[in-house]
């Protein structure tokens, strides 16, 4: 299956969720990422029981504070 990661299309196995993609793509601490697929973004608690489909557009983001 391709899938379009961080703007770059890649191939992986059928039938892959969200959780096993951020292992996969090492995605420095998962436990604050934010991950969109599609446009659409997906709750930390359906990463396990959301599943990649073909051409699927998946983004990690981390949403930063600070400022003055």
């Amino acid at each position: 299956m391709n899938l379009i990661v961080a703007g770059a299309r890649k191939e992986y196995e059928d039938g892959l969720s969200v959780a096993e993609l951020i292992v996969i793509e090492n995605v420095e601490t998962p436990m604050y990422v934010s991950v969109s697929v599609n446009d659409e973004f997906i709750k930390s608690g359906e990463f396990e029981t959301t599943i990649m489909k073909e051409n699927d557009n998946v983004e990690f983001l981390y949403f930063m504070g600070g400022g003055e």
